[in-house]
């Protein structure tokens, strides 16, 4: 069981707000995505997860309990990171000792197949394995602890397509096999965006989304056609985006698109399409940030 819980969670940096009122519920057993543009909290909201960090002010609990400074807990947490260090003298091989005495659901056999899959050399030193060799570590470790929370921030950098689908395959077959929490973030939205079962998405330290894969996929939709018509069901919902060409438009619009909505605006004329996560990611972090959701006075710089 792990289920991760925040409440009211904020964290501060001196005049930077990396983390602002943020709450949320992961259920466990499910894939989850952290999604968000470069500096919108998540790597911080990681950190304060595996007890790295302390939240300025609300909660964060790993199945009730807090993680900082919290043995019992951590030990069912495996963190993936894409800066993550070893000691110089580590070679491959030390990497992985190190995790099967760490994690007490490591899969020995598992993580075997993972570097015959991966084709990463045991006796290679790890300060000398190439970017994407050094994520391939890091995938290989994730997937073979079977932690119960696992956690994933932005590991398959440096991966060819090749490689980072490999990691998918072994991602879904291994979870179906052995459920566990899991949680992405990653800029690949797109790639992922079948796997994900639930999304999370941040945007200046502010939780922008809390929802389903499937609900999500039910509140936006892109619709086309006469103009007045796309004002007419754009009035009865929120407008993310609008492109006119004369008199006519394509707009992406959010609400409860349900079945009584789709038949109104098919009888106005208009086709509707659906929008892919990555779209959605897109149009709502651009929908806030002209809509002045910056302007709070307590973020000057770039987050963590």
């Amino acid at each position: 069981m792990s289920t991760v819980r925040a409440e009211h969670l904020t964290r501060r940096f001196r005049d930077v707000t990396a983390l602002d009122d943020v709450s949320f519920t992961l259920e466990e057993n499910r894939i989850h995505g952290l999604l968000g543009r470069n500096g919108a909290g998540k790597t911080t909201l990681m950190q304060i997860m595996t007890g790295q960090l302390l939240a300025s002010s609300g909660k964060l609990t790993i199945d009730g309990k807090p993680p900082y400074e919290n043995e019992a807990v951590m030990s069912r947490v495996c963190f993936i990171k894409e800066s993550q260090t070893y000691p110089q003298y580590f070679k491959v091989r030390h990497a992985l000792e190190s995790a099967r005495l760490l994690f007490p659901d490591w899969d020995e056999e598992f993580a075997q197949a993972l570097l015959e899959d991966f084709r990463l050399p045991l006796g290679r030193q790890v300060r000398k394995l190439s970017r994407g060799m050094h994520s391939m570590l890091g995938i290989i470790i994730g997937l073979a602890s079977r932690a119960p929370l696992t956690l994933f921030d932005e590991p398959y950098l440096g991966l060819d397509a090749v490689a980072r689908h490999l990691f998918y395959d072994h991602l879904l077959t291994d979870y179906a096999e052995h459920p566990r929490t899991v949680l992405l973030s990653t800029h690949l939205i797109d790639e992922v965006g079948e796997l994900l079962e639930h999304v999370l998405l941040l945007d200046q330290g502010r939780m922008l989304l809390d929802t389903t894969a499937e609900a999500l996929r039910g509140q936006v939709v892109t619709v086309a056609g006469p103009a007045s018509a796309v004002d007419e069901l754009a009035a009865r919902n929120e407008e993310l985006h609008r492109e006119t060409l004369g008199r006519y438009a394509r707009a992406t619009l959010r609400g409860d698109f349900g079945t009584a909505e789709r038949a109104q605006a098919k009888a106005l004329g208009l086709d509707l399409e659906a929008v892919s996560l990555q779209d959605i990611v897109v149009r709502l972090t651009t929908a806030q940030a002209r809509s002045g959701g910056d302007a709070t006075g307590t973020r000057k710089e770039t987050t963590r």
